[in-house]
């Protein structure tokens, strides 16, 4: 699969569970324990996992753009 296939596919899961985490984090008292746990706590390492997949895609434009060689050493 092409990079920017797998990215159109990953960034909307990536915002959904990002919403699930906050959602379930804020209902958290209104929930049964059992649908907390499988959401939110599972939710967890899945969203963690899918933002490592997307900083190792896209670590090319992140190193072109932040971590430029001599970036901010003796200018100014």
């Amino acid at each position: 699969m092409k990079k920017n296939t797998a990215l159109k596919i990953l960034n909307p899961v990536m915002g959904l569970l990002v919403i699930n985490q906050a959602i379930t984090g804020m209902l958290s008292e209104s929930i049964p324990h059992e649908a907390f746990e499988i959401l939110h706590e599972g939710g967890g390492p899945v969203l963690v996992a899918a933002v490592a997949l997307h900083v190792f895609l896209n670590w090319n434009w992140i190193r072109a753009t932040y971590l430029k060689k001599g970036q901010g050493q003796g200018q100014g």
